[in-house]
């Protein structure tokens, strides 16, 4: 069986190669690609957090809702940041969101510029939310 640690430290992996994944992705010109590798690597760690907090997350590709999970079982110290985070970044976690959908489903073409703001902000919230 596997322990909420030993889940947790796999969805930080995952997490750190997703990111990279998305940067080698930038630099081919892979856009659209990236930008779904950086929803995952925010996914994969923001749920490696909530398990952090010994609690079970939840079946949901939300950035947002899990940060809001996140919020609700951080210290009071840090809550305040993590409500800051889902107001500082909020175009970029729908962009994100937007990103895991139509990687899928709809045909939706990103910008260099576009990726290169969310690889940004994916990077300040993972060091923000640590």
């Amino acid at each position: 069986m596997v322990t909420r640690r030993e889940e947790k430290e796999h969805l930080l992996k995952r997490s750190k190669n997703f990111l990279e994944t998305a940067e080698y992705q930038i630099s081919k010109g892979f856009y659209d690609l990236a930008a779904f590798s950086l929803e995952q690597a925010l996914q994969l760690f923001l749920k490696a957090k909530i398990l952090a907090e010994g609690v079970d997350y939840p079946r949901t590709h939300s950035v947002r809702v899990l940060l809001e999970i996140l919020s609700d079982l951080v210290s009071e110290n840090k809550k305040t940041g993590v409500k800051e985070i889902l107001d500082k970044y909020l175009l970029e976690l729908s962009v994100l969101e937007d990103a895991y959908i139509t990687s899928r489903y709809i045909m939706r073409e990103f910008t260099k510029q576009e990726v290169e703001k969310l690889a940004k902000s994916v990077k300040e919230i993972m060091k923000d939310v640590t």
